[in-house]
């Protein structure tokens, strides 16, 4: 019976190859086809119609790389094939990858309306079903020569990636433009033969199922007649009848389909074709949708809809219309699918309030999941974050993607550090590309891991990254699955119909709290240095921006830049995508990102000159500006005083065997003659800092190699070698006090150079480390290793609205996968009473050891900060260049001293002539509760919106003060929408009682 049974199946597989599947089109006849090559970037859709056009013939090559080539195909359908259906078969040159990887086209009528996309699983385009025989046949192909970047083994760098760099020669050579008739019988064939193949193959061997399957497949193949399948091909069919009528088991596991085509919104393309990605992907789904009653299709990422609005109105018409019959559903509720890791509190938040708010404006939808199915890892704050957007599940199918662990979830509640709680789905079918695969289905349902509690999952269903989206080919498979012995059932539903019906029968999930830590892509905290400091000092210029606009506007009556600052917010969420801020994107990306970046610098500086001048009024004394939301040396929190008197203090002096000891009131630092810290002393604990025989800020090299995903991954075997960069070119002292006392230090290594300063200021509990790397080395990682002289089994790292704890052991796997992981402005260590923190204004990712010194002398705990990396692929030229890194060392400090300092070094004072003091807006009585925003209500009512949060972990009750008339607060959502809970106010303030980590946004109307 075995041998039977391979006989079979190997028969089958040739005959479908060789035989039946290119029976679908039995006659054809080649179309003319002529072209015209856009000189450089792609042109508007009316001036690409009308441009001259040269012919072509099949075989001949065409576009450049990054190119557009306007090709038109024109014909005649021949009289004989009257009463039959007939499509265009138009093959740009493809290969057998996925689609989106390679070169694609969009399929205009003469009139300039859309008809499809072309991509190499949809090649086709309908022109009559049936055809009276004589129609004339005209389509223009807007085709996109992308050349083919991720060729998966092995990665190799490439210069394609940038239009600068990536030559003329073209890519493709024209394959197939035909007209053909499409035999229906035969391709209805193809698709239960498919279905029937592929579950057979995943049935028990010894199965009563699997045979029965088997033998009526053989009487198919017996009644083919291989010399004339269309013929035949409807009496094959028959044959199957019986096995595809066959019911599921009541007890089978049921799969809900949703249409989808993940579409990274940058990656291996530039941001201008992803633009026409979404073009050519939604075309294909809105006419997939006029075919397929039951089909149901989701798209995420406000910003794509946006894309299409402004770009291709004509496309996005139809999608319009699909979305008001309900069949085109818009997902997620976020501006894009952002890294969730990196982006800071408020970012995080906007990514909701400007996606939720577009689809509430253009649809009238209201969005009740996050959908992020392709992210890497997720911060423990999101939850609440989700919650406070109006918002109740969340799916991702990426933690499936971790080497060392399993998640032991499908259904959960997903907990937040604050308590929320996020009823979540991982799809166990493993992937957000499903394409109704046999083996993908089966592997669904013996993959839940909820079974006997519950028997839903989702399955998004389509060609995805590059776009594409959902096939005819699939739909038809999904059909014969509806209801099929041996397989999951499978129904076409939206999102919201799988959450519903899920959270129904599964009301008690398991709890998983903190972070979803994704055991890879580990090193996306640190590639592309550049990106990520543009994202943090972009989210701290909006800070400001929009704290010192919303103080002008209510105190100096300065017009408020709303449209400004929702174009800007909405330009720095576009850069947050999870290829674009993890630093795994093609060159041309991070170029533009860089420039994006610097843009948005110079329009916020201005903004925030404008209002900050307008404050300090006319004068020659230096108002000093606080956006920190706490008070620094003498100056609120949000507002504005003359300039304090310099303090005094510091002093520099030669350290005995080489080197210079710096001091203040507060520390004592010893930098020895190798330029390292080998002593950091607070002098009111009198507790040394770093640990015996150690030296801190010590900078250390990694060969960076990982096995798979160069800018992604860093594997742990880096770990193995390392070199200690201690080798010094100068030490020089840079200030001598009394105000800051300072000693800089150069360093040389392989082709790069290092210039670090090191800073104590008069009055301050800090060490401020000023790195500079001119950075010139290739695939090595960068690290600066601080040893701290603590004993402690976990540690803070910051993340939106509050921090997380993670040990500092590696007692299990779950603990050991994560040797590199996220923080944003600081990482926080302690013993009970004392502590230090490490402060950063734009480097994410870290790592933390532990180790025992001999002989009974304590524990060292090291923390390192990640630098800088140097992978080849993408981008060749990952990092390449000068970069500046600020950190500070804080001794002695509690988590509020590490709150507040992290945000010192990531807000700055401004110091601007003028002559007048600014009150602050708004301000709070307790340092455990931190503003996150002050800005005017979007709605332009006038009305102060102030976001807030507890800062520190624990129970807080605050007062907030206004210095304008208080008319009345609400309770809002991140919407600044009116929640059913109303502060108490009294006079001028509101009284708030915070849990810990809780976030509150509060509508403060002006009296």
């Amino acid at each position: 019976m075995h041998d039977d049974r391979s006989l079979v199946e190997s028969r089958l597989k040739r005959v479908l190859e060789e035989r039946i599947r290119p029976a679908v089109h039995p006659e054809s006849v080649p179309l003319q086809v002529s072209v015209w090559t856009a000189p450089d970037e792609p042109v508007p859709v009316a001036e690409g119609l009308a441009a001259p056009r040269t012919p072509i013939a099949v075989g001949q090559r065409w576009g450049a790389p990054w190119g557009t080539s306007w090709f038109t195909v024109a014909g005649t359908v021949p009289s004989t094939w009257a009463g039959r259906t007939v499509e265009a078969l138009l093959d740009l040159g493809f290969d057998e990858n996925m689609p989106g990887f390679q070169c694609e086209g969009l399929v205009y009528r003469p009139d300039g309306s859309p008809v499809k996309g072309l991509n190499p699983r949809n090649q086709w385009v309908r022109i009559a079903a049936p055809a009276a025989g004589g129609e004339q046949v005209l389509l223009h192909v807007e085709a996109a020569s992308n050349p083919v970047i991720l060729d998966y083994h092995p990665f190799l760098p490439t210069a394609l990636g940038d239009k600068a760099t990536a030559g003329s020669r073209p890519q493709y050579r024209l394959a197939r433009m035909d007209l053909a008739v499409f035999d229906e019988t035969v391709w209805q064939l193809v698709q239960d033969l498919e279905v029937l193949g592929e579950l057979m193959a995943e049935l028990p061997v010894d199965g009563a199922r699997r045979w029965e399957i088997l033998r009526a497949v053989e009487r198919a193949l017996d009644a083919i007649d291989l010399q004339d399948v269309n013929a035949t091909a409807a009496g094959a069919r028959s044959r199957l009848t019986e096995v595809l009528a066959a019911p599921a088991v009541p007890s089978a596991h049921r799969i809900s389909a949703v249409g989808h085509a993940h579409i990274d919104s940058a990656w291996l393309w530039p941001l201008r074709e992803t633009v026409r990605k979404v073009a050519r992907t939604t075309a294909n789904m809105t006419a997939l949708l006029e075919d397929e009653a039951e089909f149901v299709y989701t798209m995420s990422q406000a910003q794509q809809y946006a894309w299409i609005k402004e770009h291709r109105p004509e496309v996005y018409a139809k999608v319009k219309q699909a979305v008001a019959e309900g069949r085109f559903v818009p997902a997620g509720g976020m501006w894009v699918e952002s890294d969730t890791n990196m982006p800071g509190s408020e970012a995080m938040a906007r990514q909701f309030v400007h996606g939720k708010r577009f689809f509430l404006e253009e649809f009238g939808i209201e969005n009740e999941e996050a959908w992020l199915p392709d992210t890497f890892g997720f911060a423990a704050g999101l939850p609440q974050i989700i919650k406070a957007a109006g918002a109740k599940w969340l799916l991702t199918q990426k933690i499936s993607w971790s080497q060392v662990n399993t998640f032991p979830h499908h259904t959960f509640w997903w907990e937040g550090i604050d308590g929320t709680r996020i009823f979540t789905h991982f799809p166990p079918i493993d992937t957000y590309n499903c394409s109704m695969n046999g083996k993908e289905i089966a592997h669904a349902a013996r993959n839940f891991k909820d079974k006997g509690r519950a028997r839903h999952s989702l399955a998004p269903t389509g060609w995805g990254d590059g776009g594409g989206g959902t096939t005819r080919e699939m739909v038809a498979k999904a059909a014969r699955l509806r209801n099929l012995e041996g397989s999951a059932t499978v129904r076409w539903e939206t999102p919201a119909e799988f959450f519903a019906k899920a959270q129904a029968e599964y009301p008690n999930p398991p709890v998983w709290a903190g972070e979803l830590y994704l055991e890879l892509h580990r090193a996306t905290l640190t590639s592309q240095a550049k990106t990520k400091q543009g994202n943090r000092a972009s989210e701290n210029l909006l800070r400001e921006a929009e704290l010192w606009s919303a103080t002008a506007a209510v105190q100096a009556g300065v017009p408020y830049p709303y449209q400004e600052l929702d174009r800007i917010w909405k330009t720095v969420l576009l850069h947050q995508f999870h290829d674009i801020l993890p630093g795994s994107s093609i060159a041309w990306v991070h170029r533009e990102a860089e420039h994006s970046y610097a843009a948005v610098a110079e329009e916020l500086t201005g903004i925030i000159a404008t209002a900050q001048h307008a404050l300090a009024g006319e004068g020659t004394s230096e108002i000093v500006f606080n956006a920190a939301p706490h008070r620094r040396a003498g100056i609120p929190a949000g507002g504005a005083r003359p300039a304090p008197p310099a303090a005094g203090g510091c002093t520099v002096q030669p350290r005995p065997g080489g080197g210079f000891l710096l001091a203040n009131d507060l520390l004592r630092v010893e930098v020895d003659e190798r330029g390292l810290v080998v002593s950091v002393h607070d002098l009111a604990a009198e507790r040394e800092t770093v640990a015996p025989g150690a030296a801190a800020n010590l900078l250390q090299l990694h060969p960076d190699f990982p096995n798979m995903w160069d800018a992604w991954d860093v594997d742990q075997f880096y770990r193995n070698t390392v070199t200690d960069l201690t080798a010094v070119d100068a030490i020089t002292v840079t200030a001598a006090g009394p105000e800051s006392a300072a000693v800089q230090v150069t360093r040389s290594f392989g082709e790069s150079r290092v210039t670090q300063t090191l800073t104590l200021t008069a009055g301050a509990k800090r060490l401020d480390l000023d790195t500079e790397v001119d950075w010139h080395e290739t695939e090595k990682f960068l690290k600066a290793a601080f040893p701290l002289d603590l004993h402690t089994d976990r540690y803070a790292a910051e993340t939106q609205f509050g921090h997380l704890h993670r040990p500092t052991h590696t007692n299990t796997s779950w603990e050991a996968a994560k040797f590199e992981a996220c923080n944003h402005r600081f990482v926080h260590l302690a013993e009970p009473g004392w502590g230090v923190a490490l402060v950063t204004s734009s480097t994410y990712g870290h790592d933390l050891t532990r180790t025992v010194r001999p002989a009974d002398q304590g524990t060292t705990t090291t923390v390192r900060v990640s630098l800088l990396r140097a992978p080849r692929f993408p981008d060749p030229h990952t990092d390449q260049g000068t970069h500046r890194f600020r950190h500070a060392l804080v001794p002695g400090a509690d988590i509020a001293a590490a709150v507040s300092e992290g945000h010192y070094i990531n807000l700055p004072e401004r110091r601007v002539a003028g002559s007048a003091e600014v009150v602050p807006l708004v301000a709070l009585d307790h340092q455990a509760v931190v503003v996150s925003a002050v800005k005017l209500a979007d709605d332009q009512s006038g009305d102060v919106i102030v976001r807030l949060y507890e800062a520190h972990g624990g129970r807080a009750t605050a007062r907030l003060r206004t210095s304008f008339p208080l008319a009345g607060a609400l309770a809002c959502d991140l919407l600044e929408r009116p929640l059913d809970q109303h502060p108490a106010m009294a006079e001028d303030t509101v009284e708030l009682r915070l849990r810990p980590f809780q976030l509150v946004t509060l509508r403060l109307a002006r009296g």
